[in-house]
């Protein structure tokens, strides 16, 4: 039997971008057979702009648009969650306003969770474009800097380690089993809501990767998340800014986190518990080192032969922060 889709998308003043993006949905095959509009506080006409589209698409009777309107706003991540809560289909995909999907998209990602029981989210690639939806010659995994031995990784059903290190996943590219919410909600609001369903995925079951573009990432002034690779020169710039709260807050993300697996017990796949519990140690490590310079260098190379750096985070990269990073 052929799996349903539901589209969960979150607006917020969009009038400008959204018909490119309906149009893009109403040409996919098979069709979505709900979308689930969950606006924050729109005064732009955003509504009317999606009744319209579909309309001159000729899918107002073959879409179901349901609409939430939050006042006040709701925020990106408890917009979604209203959204994906609201979901009826087997599949939900997860969509922006100001994007566009590449033909055949929704046939792509449905083979592949009609072909995979066990699989739980499946995230792509994008391509990066300008507010016209112009190409600026990038891909998302490019600015990401994913690597070969990431997707591989992730391939070979070893995304949770990866996912301890930094998220590859972004919520406009990705697609998810609607059984996942028995996991996932409520969402922790210490996280983004496409990170924290791909941790959860993770974690408890199979989340895979499509590594080509399979949607159109809308680069403007007024992205809620964007993508951009960072110059050398921002990189080194990087090591040397103020630590502030950046690593307490790291720590209450991977804390919420292990206390929703513990929550779970059983439905945890075997060695994803302990290793978050070592996140989250290596986590509080970071979070407690001294201000002064000297003081972190011995700590910090005792953790780095621990090999907790190079699991955790971004290896080299991230002791270098550690060590240089204003107190």
């Amino acid at each position: 039997m052929a799996l349903e889709v539901s589209v969960a998308l979150c607006t917020r003043n969009g009038a400008r971008y959204l018909p490119e993006q309906i149009r893009s949905i109403c040409a996919q095959t098979p069709l979505p057979r709900e979308i689930v509009m969950s606006d924050d506080g729109s005064t732009d006409g955003t509504l009317a702009v999606v009744r319209d589209t579909l309309a001159q698409c000729g899918m107002s009777d073959r879409i179901a648009l349901r609409v939430f309107s939050n006042s006040p706003p709701l925020g990106v991540t408890r917009n979604f969650e209203q959204a994906v809560r609201a979901c009826s289909h087997d599949l939900i995909a997860l969509c922006d306003q100001d994007d566009a999907w590449h033909p055949g998209r929704l046939a792509r990602m449905v083979a592949q969770f009609e072909a995979r029981p066990d699989l739980l989210l499946l995230h792509t690639d994008a391509r990066l474009v300008d507010g016209d939806l112009k190409p600026l010659g990038s891909t998302l995994f490019h600015a990401l800097e994913v690597r070969p031995a990431e997707l591989e990784a992730i391939a070979s059903g070893e995304a949770f380690g990866v996912l301890l290190r930094r998220n590859l996943v972004t919520g406009a590219t990705t697609m998810f089993r609607k059984t996942l919410l028995d996991a996932a909600l409520p969402f922790a609001p210490e996280w983004v809501h496409d990170e924290w369903l791909a941790a959860v995925a993770a974690a408890t079951g199979r989340m895979d990767v499509l590594p080509e573009p399979t949607i159109d990432y809308r680069q403007h002034g007024n992205n809620q998340i964007g993508a951009r690779r960072l110059t050398l020169s921002e990189k080194v710039a990087k090591a040397f800014v103020a630590r502030g709260d950046k690593h307490v807050a790291r720590l209450r993300r991977a804390e919420a986190l292990l206390q929703r697996l513990e929550q779970l017990g059983g439905r945890v796949r075997a060695g994803r518990l302990d290793a978050q519990r070592d996140k989250v140690a290596h986590q509080r490590f970071r979070a407690g080192l001294p201000a002064a310079r000297p003081l972190r260098l011995l700590p910090i190379l005792l953790e780095a032969a621990r090999g907790r750096y190079e699991r955790f985070g971004r290896g080299k990269q991230a002791i270098v922060q550690d060590v240089f990073e204003r107190g």
